[in-house]
């Protein structure tokens, strides 16, 4: 799907300049506007989004009920690591209530589902049956959009300040986690990148990978059993070979053997990390995004929330 609204987005706008794009995208895609691409980013924050709070409510409203539970709920998925039992947690709800909720909010069309690929830890005797029992796989929840966890990140949480008309207040916040939130985004449309880079591969399933002991941004696997682990990094400098060696740390610890590794970094890598020679390397920076957008037409124009 963000494939689609990422497409939909460049369809719109036709921003050449891809880090622009993905940074604009990540606020703005899903919600089916045509935008003053020329603006600065904050500034269309405030005149399309704070300056419309109201009606943009009204329409979230007919998702959410306007249900403080469901309202709380999502704005940690928004702002956490959107593991389903830690979001359960920190919105004070229980198994019970939390579960209903996400079904509600998936048949909305507001969340969906990513499923945790840990497999159940193995009993040893250094082990007692009780730590095993106690741990639980948590799966994950992704929104539908970027414009909808850019809502619950930074506009719910402050609804009571923009009735108030404290604008400062949210562009602030914004600019304090901007990088962070625009990161998430990149990951996405990078698994996008690696589904479309590796396609003859025959991929079984691409995504995230989490578990007790490490978080990988991307891990996929092939139908002749080959793993694909990838980073990604949205970062205002090159990425280095550091990069590589956190990896295969991580890999280590969870006794994974990649065929092939991936980086995608904001702004490119160093010139050591680029000529490195290793045929299971593969390095990709924001130009090569562009790939994503190939033959693009009217018909990838999706349609989001209605403008006041």
């Amino acid at each position: 799907m963000i494939k689609q609204q990422f497409r939909s987005f460049y369809v719109r706008h036709m921003i050449h300049d891809i880090e622009k794009l993905i940074e604009y995208f990540s606020v703005f895609g899903g919600l089916g506007w045509n935008i003053d691409i020329d603006a600065p980013l904050e500034k269309l924050i405030q005149t399309e989004i704070l300056d419309n709070f109201g009606s943009l409510y009204n329409q979230i409203t007919e998702l959410t009920t306007n249900d403080p539970q469901y309202i709380r709920l999502l704005t940690k998925l928004a702002q956490g690591d959107r593991r389903i039992f830690s979001a359960f947690n920190k919105s004070g709800l229980s198994n019970l209530s939390g579960g209903l909720s996400l079904k509600h909010l998936q048949e909305v069309g507001v969340l969906e589902a990513e499923y945790s690929r840990e497999q159940p830890p193995a009993k040893d005797g250094n082990q007692r049956k009780r730590e095993v029992a106690r741990h639980r796989i948590s799966h994950k929840m992704r929104f539908t959009s970027p414009f909808l966890r850019f809502w619950f990140y930074f506009i719910a949480p402050m609804a009571k300040e923009i009735e108030l008309g404290h604008y400062e207040k949210v562009i602030e916040y914004f600019h304090q986690h901007h990088q962070a939130f625009v990161g998430y985004t990149f990951e996405e449309l990078s698994n996008e990148m690696l589904c479309l880079k590796l396609s003859s591969l025959q991929l079984i399933d691409s995504g995230s990978y989490w578990d007790r002991h490490v978080e990988i941004d991307l891990m996929a696997t092939t139908l002749d059993n080959k793993l694909i682990v990838g980073e990604c990094k949205w970062k205002n400098h090159k990425m280095n070979k550091k990069e590589l060696h956190k990896l295969h740390e991580k890999c280590e610890k969870v006794h994974f053997s990649p065929d092939i590794i991936l980086f995608f970094a904001k702004r490119g890598f160093s010139k050591e990390f680029l000529h490195m020679k290793d045929k299971s390397l593969r390095l990709y920076s924001c130009d090569d995004f562009e790939d994503l957008l190939s033959n693009v037409s009217q018909a990838d124009l999706i349609q989001g929330f209605s403008r006041p």
